[in-house]
């Protein structure tokens, strides 16, 4: 399935993307995509006839697949081809950050470049959903907390990440500097997650072009080791790294501008496309 939630911002409902690519609407069966919903609703829409349920514009917003999300949880450094272009040495362990939920934005709004900011640049991440609730979870588990995989844009401002004192959290959480969606596709959609490629591009120059088969760990070993710091909920979502091509590789580097437009997307998850402007 390929869940969604359209409309104004803040008043978005459910949806569900049909056969034909026609979203319908999902407002009289759940209230909201979010974790109750993907607790404990799933098969009962994975059974409708989704041909009775009501057609939605398809010049629709999209707002973020995910509805109140309740931990955004990011792994850095993860694919071996991106930690060599940054100069870093390949991570013993996960490397965690997290990005504020008030970053969250719908996967073609417009991102915006913080004030004061020098270095705002981009990263394309294949986003892993929980599906429910737990801790201290093996990796032979793992995958039974997964509910499906989305598109995440982890929009980075390099300068309040790596140049200031303290954590990266406060180059990576600014306000619309996590796009999500278009949809949250259930995992039984998705043969293999550690073979899609992925890629980015700004303006048409395509600057990201990779597969996830270059993660350094996988699903399994991240959810894992998250759950054995944190307890996991349904409805958080973990953006799992990004491959080579971001603007803090480039030589030498190039970052955004207002007016750019990027656009990105994954293997079988869908595209995004977000225009550049400056925060007022």
């Amino acid at each position: 399935m390929k869940l969604l939630r359209y409309g104004v911002k803040g008043q978005e409902k459910p949806g569900i993307l049909d056969p034909q690519g026609q979203i319908r609407d999902l407002s009289s069966v759940v209230q909201d995509i979010n974790g109750q919903v993907l607790a404990t609703e799933l098969d009962k829409i994975r059974n409708l006839d989704l041909s009775s349920l009501p057609l939605v514009a398809e010049d629709v917003r999209l707002g973020a697949c995910v509805g109140n999300i309740g931990k955004f949880i990011c792994i850095g450094l993860n694919y071996s081809d991106h930690a060599a272009e940054t100069g870093a040495e390949v991570p013993a362990e996960p490397v965690v950050f997290n990005k504020w939920t008030s970053a969250v934005v719908g996967p073609n709004d417009d991102v915006e470049i913080p004030k004061h900011s020098s270095k705002t640049d981009w990263e394309v991440e294949l986003g892993v959903v929980i599906a429910k609730d737990g801790r201290y979870i093996s990796k032979e588990q793992a995958m039974d907390y997964v509910a499906g995989y989305c598109v995440i844009n982890d929009v980075s401002e390099r300068a309040f990440q790596l140049e200031g004192t303290g954590t990266w959290d406060k180059g990576k959480g600014c306000d619309t500097f996590g796009p999500t969606g278009p949809w949250l596709v259930t995992k039984d959609e998705i043969e293999n997650p550690h073979q899609l490629k992925i890629w980015l591009e700004v303006d048409g120059h395509r600057y990201q072009d990779g597969n996830t088969n270059t993660m350094i760990f996988d699903i399994p070993t991240i959810v894992s080791y998250l759950s054995q710091f944190m307890s996991l909920q349904a409805g958080d979502v973990i953006s799992t790294g990004t491959p080579p091509g971001v603007g803090l590789g480039q030589k030498p580097p190039v970052y955004l501008k207002a007016g750019q437009v990027m656009r990105l997307g994954i293997e079988g998850l869908g595209e995004q496309q977000q225009k550049v402007v400056n925060a007022e």
